[in-house]
């Protein structure tokens, strides 16, 4: 299962996932306001909205063959889409209300990575606000 920040859009998954990755590209970054986004895929077949499909608008990249995003309009959160090319569903990862148990399988656009994008082993950690 997963959701929205307001939880207005619900939606459920079913493993196993097509793709699990986190894509560096230009496009994500700006997408996801952050040094890359963490997109799942599964097939059509396994993906089910299960409420606020109707919140949910969808802009497509128009200089772009298939880059598009969704999201809630009652809160601005990326969502779901379809991705009709592939009869594919991309999921942002962070929308996942459990541990997708799957870990992503690996890193795209590596040579489009933000210039101040440091690796999380080479920084300090901590479990809350320092």
């Amino acid at each position: 299962m997963g959701s929205c920040l307001c939880g207005s859009v619900k939606f459920e998954v079913r493993p196993p996932f097509s793709a699990f990755r986190y894509c560096h590209c230009s496009r994500c970054r700006k997408a996801s306001g952050s040094a890359h986004a963490a997109n799942i895929f599964v097939p059509q077949g396994q993906f089910a909205w299960l409420s606020g499909e109707g919140l949910v608008n969808h802009y497509k990249l128009p200089t772009a063959k298939t880059f598009a995003v969704s999201f809630c309009t009652r809160c601005g959160s990326r969502v779901p889409h379809l991705i009709h090319e592939r009869q594919e569903y991309l999921i942002p990862a962070g929308l996942l209300d459990e541990d997708p148990v799957s870990r992503p399988q690996n890193i795209i656009f590596w040579g489009s990575r933000a210039p101040w994008y440091v690796e999380p082993q080479e920084i300090p950690k901590f479990d809350e606000r320092p």
